[in-house]
Order: C-alpha cells, then sequence, then structure tokens
C-alpha cells in the first residue's frame, strides 16, 4: 500500500489507503495562500465535484463495521484507561433506552459506518452531506458567522475550506486546490466504534476528502483525525473508501440502532 502523509499542526501522520492506485504521496498545506485577493464563493472555487450519490466500501476493519464489534474489542485504539473503563461497561440496551442510540453515527465515526451518501450544496458556501444509515445529515460551511455555536450535536459544528498541496521539500511550490479540509468541534459526547469506544465533548475531528480515478471509476476517500484529550492518548487516523453512483439506487435512510 502507499501511505498519504498529512501534516497536521506540526506533526506528520501516515494513514494507508486500501487502493495502492489511488495517487502519489502529498503533503497538506494549512490554509489558503495568501495575497490572492478576496475568496470566491466556495461552490465556483471548488476543485473537484463532490455531489451526487456514493457507496460506502468496506475494504478495512470488517470485523468492527459490518457486525457489531465484541465488547471490550479496543484492538488499534490509542485509550487511556478511562476510555477503557468505559467501554467495558457499555450497554447498548441501556443506550438504546435513553435515546442515545444515536452515539456511534456522530461525526467522529460516521464516516466509517457502512452507508450511502447524498451530496450537495444548501448554498454557494455550505455542502451538505446526508448519510442514510443512521439518518444523519451534516453541514460544512465554508464562510461561519460571529454567532455563538448552538448545543452540541451529534455532527457538530464543521469548517470547511478547499486547500492546496505542496510538493515536498522546504522550498515545494504550490499547487491549485485539490483537496477538502473540514475541522469539526462542538460535538455531543459519543462512540469511536459501536461496542461503546467513547469519544467526549473536547473531541476535534479533522478531515480531508480527496476525489481519485480508479478503474474508470470516481472513488470518494476520506481520512479522519481524532483528537480527544480526554480519552486519547494521541490523534486516531482512519480511512474511508466510497465510490460514486450513477443515481440513487439503493438509497434507504435508515434509523439509528445501538447494534447493527
Amino acid at each position: 500500500m502507499k501511505p498519504v502523509i498529512r501534516r497536521f499542526g506540526d506533526t506528520f501522520l501516515i494513514a494507508s489507503f486500501a487502493l495502492a492506485a489511488l495517487g502519489p504521496i502529498q503533503l497538506r498545506a494549512q490554509g489558503p495562500e495568501a495575497g490572492r485577493g478576496p475568496a470566491a464563493a466556495a461552490k465556483a472555487a471548488a476543485p473537484f465535484d463532490m455531489t451526487g450519490y456514493w457507496v460506502s466500501l468496506v475494504t478495512e476493519d470488517w470485523r468492527y463495521r459490518m457486525v457489531t464489534p465484541a465488547k471490550n474489542d479496543l484492538m488499534g485504539l490509542p485509550l487511556n484507561t478511562e476510555a477503557a473503563k468505559i467501554a467495558d461497561a457499555w450497554d447498548p440496551g441501556a443506550d438504546e433506552a435513553a435515546g442515545n442510540q444515536c452515539k456511534s453515527y456522530g461525526a467522529a465515526a460516521i464516516m466509517k459506518v457502512p452507508a450511502r451518501l447524498q451530496i450537495t450544496w444548501q448554498d454557494d458556501n455550505t455542502l451538505r452531506m446526508d448519510v442514510d444509515t443512521g439518518t444523519q445529515t451534516r453541514l460544512f460551511r465554508f464562510r461561519t458567522q460571529s454567532a455563538s455555536p448552538g448545543p452540541p450535536s451529534w455532527q457538530g459544528d464543521s469548517v470547511a475550506q478547499w486547500q492546496a498541496a505542496v510538493t515536498p521539500g522546504p522550498t515545494g511550490v504550490p499547487a491549485p486546490p485539490n483537496t477538502l479540509k473540514v475541522v469539526t468541534r462542538n460535538l455531543r459526547p459519543g462512540y469511536l466504534r459501536k461496542n461503546g469506544v467513547p469519544y467526549s465533548d473536547k473531541a476535534v475531528v479533522t478531515e480531508y476528502f480527496d476525489l481519485f480515478r480508479h478503474s474508470g471509476d470516481q472513488w470518494l476517500v476520506v481520512t479522519t483525525i481524532v483528537e480527544d484529550p480526554q480519552y486519547l492518548t494521541q490523534p486516531y487516523v482512519t480511512n474511508a473508501q466510497f465510490r460514486k453512483q450513477s443515481d440513487s439506487s439503493g438509497w434507504d435512510p435508515t434509523p439509528c440502532s445501538a447494534t447493527w
């Protein structure tokens, strides 16, 4: 597999795509280039078209994504002791009774849920993503208002920007934007994994959405980085892949469930 190296603050995090042929290694610059004048509306400035219907492809982590993981199956998760204790006390029946069956459908985990996506422009500066599994809606706002955020929610408040890649090395030349970066805060506490692995309201989710061509199909690859000072000992990095569909075939909004 070819690694994809992403810069997150002062740290380079390495994740692996399941598809070896998706593209070259790239380093992501942080923030828009200066001196370019007023920014165009996000829709007009989009370097690629994400709109349409997409279906998730379970190319990895089958046992965590297609069935309810066994209690205390915490493999691959950088959890502290407090988080492990919470996962040990997981009770899906109690979640259902309390109306918390959507805890594993929040922004920190939703892209790993097997689902179909419908992506549209809600307005010129807001990209909307509807997820049929769990019937969730995410709004990626390219221009935010100064008003105070609302109460924490499963999908939180997401700020988006088109971002350029730079060539490797200290004198890399900026290229045109070719990825979507989304940072989400103000989250309601939820689960990173269906079996009660927690993330807190302090979690920050950073995502990169990249579009590729593979075997004649369009693929959307999502790299998700979760930072949570309350429950994680280091950033938790995952990847998810989606293939574009020609129409809405298979689109089936279903409610959240505490188990699959």
